[in-house]
């Protein structure tokens, strides 16, 4: 994110149909989202919902319509800027153009992206899942948040959410149903005993506690963990330090990321990269470079050599 963003920019992405306008209708018209000057919103897809024309020149807003992506251009934006003069700029972006294409465009001077938002129709995601996956993981990469809506009992909400994680774990995650949020989608989810002595981690629920112990590392500090994964020893981090952990799909085989936590023992100097391990540690949550901040560190007290698990790749739906 620029440092000096004199013009904030609310990037709005998802499907066709995917609650981007409802969204939007109702947040313009929100006190908190208020301003004194002047608001412009760029529509790059016309769905069946509309604006209300007339509450948008309540709340000081204007609009321009792009049906081309081809007319999404940095010489476009400039003419907006000095046409309108905004002092901030609402995009619905259109759901089967790259995200990643307008993040690396050239902006008006003092424009910045302040904020992703993804919206996502429970009804129809493992359809665009199954068949748009690339498309849509271009669109969640960055994201800040992702917001299901339409979501009815009985969809498996906690995979949903894991599928976001593994792609981008900084996203904030929210479902509604037709009543509003939900809450407590976890409640009693876990399928492994958190209150066992010694916390038997399955290996195909690895990636269900890598997500929940990112999310809430009070439950797990101070407990005792078991699970097996694969060795990294990352440049820098000490002779006593490597990261255990699991490869995780995020959109093809070609895609992939390393979810591991920073493990503490006085075995790894004898540790091979690469090499295959049970591990049995006790959880704690520290300040840490490789996290930036906070995160999971784990102090093993028990490191075997184990055989390769026949299912590396961990999978989130």
């Amino acid at each position: 994110m620029m440092d000096d963003i004199r013009v904030p920019i609310y990037l709005v992405t998802g499907f066709l149909e995917s609650g981007k306008t409802t969204f939007l209708d109702f947040t313009l018209q929100q006190e908190y989202f208020a301003i004194d000057g002047k608001t412009l919103l760029i529509l790059c897809e016309e769905g069946e919902e509309e604006y209300d024309m007339d509450k948008l020149k309540l709340t000081n807003t204007v609009v321009e319509v792009i049906e081309d992506e081809e007319d999404l251009t940095p010489q476009r934006l400039a003419a907006m800027d000095i046409i309108h003069q905004p002092e901030r700029v609402v995009i619905e972006y259109n759901g089967m153009w790259l995200v990643s294409k307008f993040e690396q465009m050239e902006l008006p001077e003092g424009w910045g992206i302040e904020q992703e938002i993804t919206c996502v129709d429970a009804t129809t995601y493992q359809v665009y899942m199954a068949n748009m996956k690339s498309l849509f993981m271009d669109m969640i990469r960055n994201t800040d948040m992702v917001v299901f809506n339409r979501c009815k009992e009985g969809d498996p909400l906690p995979a949903y959410r894991r599928g976001i994680k593994v792609a981008n774990q900084s996203a904030e995650v929210i479902f509604e149903n037709e009543e509003g949020e939900m809450d407590d989608i976890f409640q009693d989810e876990m399928p492994f005993d958190i209150n066992a002595p010694i916390i038997e981690i399955p290996p195909e629920d690895y990636g269900i506690w890598f997500v929940d112990a990112m999310d809430n590392p009070d439950k797990y500090v101070d407990k005792i963990v078991r699970f097996k994964g694969r060795v990294m020893k990352p440049r820098g981090m000490g002779s006593k330090f490597f990261v255990p952990g699991r490869v995780a799909m995020t959109c093809c085989a070609d895609d992939t990321t390393f979810l591991g936590y920073v493990c503490r023992s006085d075995y790894a100097p004898h540790i091979k990269e690469g090499s295959w391990v049970e591990v049995t540690a006790k959880v704690a949550f520290e300040n840490r470079t490789e996290y930036q901040g906070e995160g999971i560190v784990l102090y093993a007290s028990d490191v075997k050599e184990c055989e390769p698990l026949k299912e590396e790749m961990v999978y989130f739906n």
